[in-house]
């Protein structure tokens, strides 16, 4: 297994995970508001938001394999792969726990995100698309960009 050959997963399992978002966030945002203390962004903004997200993941793939290995698109790539890994644990899991039940996107997060996102991070690695602290940069950096961008935009849109 290689993982130029499994690269497309990537961006097919964020669509599969925002598209259940996608569905369920909306309402589930409206009737768990008020436990949080906070306004929740409105149906349209949360799918344009996703569908941002999704149609980056789709290019950085792309990009990643066009331009190949050590590329900035493949850590760009790597980058995404670990936010998708972290984002199983930062909210999915914790908001399925506080709330007792079902959160927007934990089933994909769980059952497609975690071991899929573990494999293509381990053979970026070993098949040497990343490496050294590059890979240690974007696969903290990416992360903490997209983190940011989401609380940022919660922020200033709630």
């Amino acid at each position: 297994m290689k993982f130029v050959n499994l690269q497309w997963l990537f961006p097919v399992a964020v669509a599969l995970h925002n598209l259940e978002e996608a569905i369920w966030m909306p309402g589930w945002d409206e009737r768990h508001a008020a436990q949080l203390h906070v306004r929740p962004p409105g149906a349209m903004e949360i799918r344009i938001a996703l569908m941002v997200l999704t149609v980056a993941a789709f290019a950085v793939t792309y990009l990643s394999i066009r331009r190949g290995p050590k590329s900035v698109w493949a850590y760009l790539a790597f980058g995404g792969i670990l936010a998708m890994l972290v984002n199983v644990f930062i909210p999915h899991l914790p908001a399925a726990v506080l709330f007792r039940g079902y959160a927007p996107g934990v089933v994909t997060a769980v059952l497609i995100n975690l071991p899929l996102m573990i494999l293509q991070a381990i053979l970026a690695v070993r098949d040497g698309w990343v490496s050294g602290w590059r890979a240690a940069a974007f696969g903290a950096g990416v992360p903490l960009v997209i983190g940011g961008a989401i609380v940022g935009w919660l922020a200033l849109g709630w």
